[in-house]
């Protein structure tokens, strides 16, 4: 029969979490940027200028440009033609006959009311499509300003006067018996024409401030257990060498 053997309550199991103890480093997986070539360079180094081979051009075709084909004029310069004097025949030039008009087409007579003064006339014409509908107000629509009255417009009026009617305050009809009495008057403070006397009040008892809480007393401290201001013996601790991530030694006892 075998016994495990565990020291305090300690016993194997799983960790809770990830622990980097239970992990290996990647080690050198990291690739250092070439100092040779043209792409990813180290920006570190100098990098040299780089150059390219480009292939063989492509066969042109045997009839590519156009050659010798223009028949450029010899007498064309760039500043003109170069030609003396030339003429041309044309054929006779055919006007067209317009009928204009004679002195009979012309009536002096009616130009007399524009070259002299003369009297103004007037015409008759129909009645409008828009009369019927005509809205405009006619002579009896107007009145004439009041002549006689204190509003009067453009003229000066006489004074006028009203008659107001009888009032029921002081009247022979009023009823005295609802005038205030002197018991409906308050009597005027003393203090506002003369000198005020002093005044005093009575508060209620003011405690005086403090702290309430509860304070501990001698008992409640042990000096015996300072260490900070006396000398303490030396105080000895007890460890374990391994790591608390490693599965301890086990043996069994038979």
């Amino acid at each position: 029969m075998t016994e495990e053997v565990w020291m305090g309550t300690w016993r194997p199991h799983r960790p809770r979490g990830p622990i980097m103890a239970l992990y290996s480093s990647p080690g050198p997986k990291y690739l250092i940027p070439p100092t040779t070539g043209f792409m990813k360079h180290t920006p570190t180094k100098l990098r040299a200028p780089a150059y390219s081979f480009r292939g063989a051009p492509m066969l042109l075709a045997e009839n590519c440009s156009p050659g010798p084909r223009y028949n450029v004029n010899p007498k064309i310069l760039r500043t003109g033609k170069d030609l003396g004097p030339a003429y041309s025949i044309l054929g006779r030039y055919h006007s067209k006959t317009m009928l204009t008009p004679g002195p009979g087409d012309y009536f002096p007579e009616k130009s007399t009311k524009y070259v002299f003064d003369s009297a103004p006339s007037h015409s008759i014409s129909a009645r409008t499509k828009t009369f019927r509908v005509d809205s405009t107000p006619g002579p009896a629509a107007y009145m004439l300003p009041m002549v006689m009255g204190p509003n009067t417009v453009g003229k000066v009026s006489q004074p006028s006067f009203s008659i107001k009617g009888r009032s029921k305050l002081g009247s022979f009809s009023d009823d005295l018996h609802k005038t205030p009495g002197p018991a409906a008057y308050h009597q005027t403070d003393v203090q506002v024409t003369k000198f005020k006397a002093p005044q005093y009040t009575m508060a209620a008892r003011v405690e005086p401030p403090g702290d309430k809480t509860l304070k501990p007393g001698p008992g409640a401290h042990s000096p015996e257990k300072v260490t900070l201001t006396k000398p303490c013996a030396p105080v000895v601790t007890f460890g374990i060498k391994h790591s608390d991530y490693m599965i301890p030694l086990v043996v069994d006892v038979e």
